[in-house]
Parts: structure tokens; C-alpha cells; sequence
């Protein structure tokens, strides 16, 4: 029995994941869907159901095959920190994230939230690439 932590801010996002994780998953596995969302006046109400849609949309593909949580912060804290302490909550056995090709050599340049979480963490990840690299 494995405990998945995906972190998701999107729709494609949670997509990439899924699509990565279904051929890995076992009975008895549990995925956790995270999305983190600052609150206050920075979060508006599209983002919250944006927010919803990604995770959604890990229910909906995952469910039939492990037994999916999903988990919209709205605390203050930046989405790193969020995806952390959850992961330390469940006691999570690996963090997925999805990553962008940033620059025109098709280098992956790993985002704030996503670095923040390579280097603070000492649990397994799988970093999944968002585009396919050319």
C-alpha cells in the first residue's frame, strides 16, 4: 500500500499526473490531491473553482483504480508549504509534481513552488514534465 501526495494547481496538471500514476498504482494505494490557494484578496472565486476542477479531475480518473482524497488549502501559507505538511501528515510514501519547460533550449527549469519542495523534502518525488520536450 502506497500513500501518493500529487500537487496540482491545474487541470492539465492533474491530467500529467494521472496519466503517470495510473500504470503505477496498486489495490489498496491511496492518492492525496493537493491544491494550495493563498486566500484573501488574492484568491478569487475563479480560483477556487479552478482549483476544484484540477482536483476533480484526479477523482474522476484515479478513483475507479485507488482511493482518492482531495484537499483544497485556503490558509495563508504558500502552496510549498502546504504540500509539505501534508505530505508529513499522511505520512506520504512519494510527492508528485508536474514541472514546465521554461526556456527555448528545452531545459526544465524547476518553478518556486515546485524547488521549494525538492529541496525540502526528504521523501521520494517523481517530477513530471507538463510539455513534451523537443
Amino acid at each position: 500500500m502506497t500513500t501518493y501526495v500529487l500537487a496540482t494547481n491545474h487541470v492539465d496538471t492533474s491530467a500529467a499526473l494521472c496519466d503517470y500514476l495510473l500504470s503505477r498504482l496498486d489495490d489498496g494505494d491511496t492518492v492525496h490531491a493537493v491544491n494550495s490557494l493563498p486566500g484573501g484578496d488574492e484568491t478569487s472565486g475563479e480560483d477556487a473553482r479552478d482549483g476544484e476542477d484540477a482536483l476533480n479531475v484526479v477523482a474522476s480518473r484515479l478513483g475507479g483504480f485507488a482511493e482518492v482524497e482531495t484537499r483544497q488549502f485556503v490558509r495563508g501559507n504558500d502552496a510549498a508549504t502546504d504540500v509539505l505538511d501534508y505530505a508529513e501528515e499522511v505520512d506520504a510514501d512519494e510527492i508528485l509534481l508536474g514541472v514546465r519547460k521554461r526556456n527555448p533550449t528545452a531545459k526544465v527549469v524547476f518553478g518556486s513552488t515546485a524547488q521549494k519542495i525538492l529541496l525540502n523534502s526528504n521523501r521520494p518525488m517523481s517530477v513530471v514534465p507538463l510539455e513534451r520536450m523537443e
